[in-house]
């Protein structure tokens, strides 16, 4: 959606909204050869048989979608890929074509600046940026989902433990330190990565972190203490984080958890 989004924004000159569940949807009706080329396949149970404009009761219907297998076997092709761009720009976006490769050549765009924003990039710090729109909070709640497990090279912060697969799936938890609901803060100084267990335990408060990084039990914590797993081993231990300092949680981010999540 990012790249969606960061498309329209270059090549788009008229008052249309942004919207991307109406080509994701209406995509459907397309032909080539007398044939669709792109089919929604709902999640188990549900069915989708209108447009849906809110991009998060897509994604809690939508299980994925697909196109035809030989479309995306010539769409696998570099040659191919660039053919078909420059045939849709030339018929589509002639008179915005210039820029859009232009921005595409030197990386900037809004994908770019959304995602310096999320790492807290100081060039970003320098530009106003504005995401408001439900599909642009998405795009953002993304990129802290990717890259945050990522800056912390798939490490658990309190544990020390790495997990990666070959399977494109994450194993490490991006968890905000205050809650989005509570700060809308997406940037990568809001979030720690944690294995699910260490997540759980500290969005309910029975682990956080003091003032000079070290881990922090609740004395309300209830376990055997003798189990090799224990959390209470955690104890004053100092957290994991990542070489770049860039990356590391605001304090003011761990004392608004200490003051109002920590059980003490």
């Amino acid at each position: 959606m990012g790249t969606f989004l960061e498309n329209w924004r270059l090549l788009v000159t008229t008052p249309h909204s942004a919207d991307f569940t109406q080509p994701f949807y209406y995509l459907q009706s397309d032909r080539v050869g007398g044939e669709p080329f792109w089919m929604l396949v709902p999640q188990s149970g549900c069915q989708i048989n209108a447009h849906i404009k809110s991009v998060n009761t897509l994604k809690a219907l939508l299980a994925y979608g697909t196109m035809k297998a030989d479309l995306f076997e010539l769409l696998l092709q570099i040659t191919d890929r660039t053919v078909l761009q420059q045939f849709l720009l030339d018929k589509y976006f002639p008179d915005t074509k210039a820029v859009f490769l232009k921005h595409k050549q030197i990386g900037d765009g809004f994908l770019h600046q959304v995602e310096g924003y999320v790492l807290n990039e100081p060039e970003a710090k320098l530009k106003k940026i504005s995401i408001h729109t439900e599909e642009e909070v998405f795009v953002r709640s993304g990129l802290f989902k990717k890259y945050i497990p990522q800056v912390y090279n798939d490490t658990c912060a309190f544990t020390g433990m790495r997990l990666t697969s070959p399977f494109s799936r994450n194993f490490i938890d991006a968890c905000h330190i205050v809650p989005f609901r509570v700060s809308h803060d997406d940037k990568v100084n809001n979030g720690i990565a944690l294995c699910p267990n260490m997540h759980c335990a500290f969005d309910r408060g029975l682990l956080s972190i003091g003032t000079d990084l070290e881990i922090l039990v609740s004395p309300h914590l209830q376990e055997n203490t003798e189990h090799p797993y224990s959390l209470a081993q955690l104890k004053s231990k100092k957290v994991w984080l990542p070489h770049n300092r860039t990356y590391w949680p605001e304090q003011e981010n761990l004392i608004w958890h200490r003051e109002h999540v920590f059980k003490r």
